[in-house]
């Protein structure tokens, strides 16, 4: 369904289970169902931050970590129409570790929350706009409850002075 590349050991480290977390996630928001020749929907990197902000710099011209980047895979001129791929999402090991800390969280709830948050992406949700932003987070709460996770954002509301 999905291909992992835990390209920062620290992931490990911290989360011996970590494929197991972002399958987990992943499986919440593709379904289970099996890709023909065992192609992948999307790609899960997870990264060190420097290579995160050399990204966020490159493409969102943002010279700072992020927690999670986003990149759809570009519609391919005569591609077969049953071409799923959705992209690749890349997340920051030290970016998430330190908002899973601030905010109350287990960094196994946060990275689940960041990759469904990031496969919403890869799907065209987007929270530019407000009502955007109250769909995707919508289907955020709905996807992370069926996975018995809080309400990532009213933790976020309840630390706010």
């Amino acid at each position: 369904m999905i291909e992992i590349q835990v390209e920062d050991p620290a992931w490990a480290g911290a989360l011996p289970d970590v494929e197991a977390v972002v399958r987990r996630a992943a499986a919440a928001v593709l379904g289970g169902a099996p890709m023909p020749d065992d192609e992948p929907l999307a790609t899960v990197l997870l990264e060190d931050d420097e290579a995160v902000q050399a990204l966020n710099a490159r493409f969102r011209d943002r010279d700072a970590p992020t927690n999670v980047l986003s990149f759809p895979a570009p519609a391919v001129p005569g591609a077969p129409a049953e071409d799923t791929y959705l992209g690749d999402i890349i997340l920051a090991f030290g970016v998430c570790r330190r908002e899973a800390v601030d905010q109350g969280k287990s960094l196994a709830h946060h990275l689940s929350h960041l990759v469904i948050h990031g496969l919403l992406h890869l799907q065209g949700h987007d929270h530019q706009a407000d009502e955007e932003a109250e769909l995707m987070e919508a289907r955020e709460r709905t996807l992370l409850a069926g996975l018995g996770i809080d309400d990532p954002y009213r933790a976020i509301l309840d630390r706010e002075p």
